[in-house]
């Protein structure tokens, strides 16, 4: 019986090494494109400015993705070709990585990428000497921060509204140099579900202690050390995007929060209500 039981584990390790070979065969025979959040192996077609063209093994339809989220290409010559488009992001990792986005006026450059939020920034001088570069800068900061609230590392500006400081006069009265943005935030990555689940668990419990706050009329985000219990319901993922609904104590404007980011210590939520944008640090330890 031994006897048997040992012939038949070394007919499974053979089966099992054959099955890898042939796995690792095929892969060498093939192109492999590395996206974002995933790896395809395939026949690499054509590149063009925007696109990566290819076709599936056995197959003649051709099929393209956004170069914006490739990272490289590993062809079965064995030669890597790299993408600039993709290295260029810059993971945002919390509120205050808002440096690390970036702002464009170039729809082509989110193209393929995750939509996560709309966002918008209004910022005012407060003389009518007020410095005006310096007016549309704090607009431009407050657009990054809220972008960064939700995860996001790119903007994508549909419209900019930039008036100087007018001076009165005896007959009208000045006004002071104001700039408007609006936007929609993306990023070239997403929050991997299945690691967040794992990560969690089956815990529903948490405890919130950090909440970012910035409002329509604020000048620079506010940050405060808390204590409050976030108590989860239900977690769902639509196309990517995870949301939690949840009871965070003392919050009556919302119990429906996406999931901006994650570590291995705590994870971020984010969500706006009247003009103004919140995001918490919840706490996994």
């Amino acid at each position: 019986m031994k006897l048997l039981d040992s012939s038949l584990q070394k007919n499974i390790c053979t089966t099992t090494l054959l099955i890898m070979l042939t796995v690792s065969c095929c892969f060498a025979q093939l192109d492999t494109v590395f996206l974002n959040n995933q790896k395809i192996a395939c026949s690499v077609k054509e590149i063009t400015p925007d696109a990566v063209k290819y076709t599936f093994p056995g197959e003649d339809v051709i099929n393209s993705v956004y170069k914006n989220t490739v990272q490289k290409i590993v062809f079965k010559s064995g030669r890597i070709q790299t993408f600039a488009e993709a290295t260029s992001y810059k993971p945002v990792e919390n509120v205050m990585d808002y440096d690390k986005v970036t702002v464009t006026a170039v729809e082509g450059e989110v193209k393929g990428l995750f939509k996560l939020s709309d966002v918008s920034s209004k910022a005012k001088g407060t003389t009518v000497y007020s410095n005006q570069e310096r007016v549309k800068d704090r607009a431009y900061r407050k657009i990054k921060i809220q972008a960064a609230m939700f995860g996001a590392n790119i903007i994508y500006l549909t419209n900019q509204r930039t008036e100087g400081n007018k001076y009165g006069s005896y007959y009208t009265s000045g006004s002071t140099a104001e700039t408007n943005l609006t936007g929609v935030a993306y990023s070239n990555t997403l929050p991997d579900f299945d690691k967040f689940k794992q990560l969690i668990g089956a815990r529903t419990n948490f405890l919130a202690v950090t909440k970012y706050e910035l409002g329509g009329s604020d000048s620079d985000v506010s940050q405060d050390n808390i204590s409050k219990s976030f108590k989860i319901q239900n977690i769902t993922n639509d196309g990517g995007i995870i949301t939690i609904v949840a009871i965070l104590d003392g919050e009556r404007d919302t119990n429906s929060f996406q999931l901006a980011n994650f570590t291995n210590t705590s994870f971020s939520i984010a969500y706006k209500y009247k003009g103004a944008a919140y995001n918490y640090v919840i706490s996994i330890l």
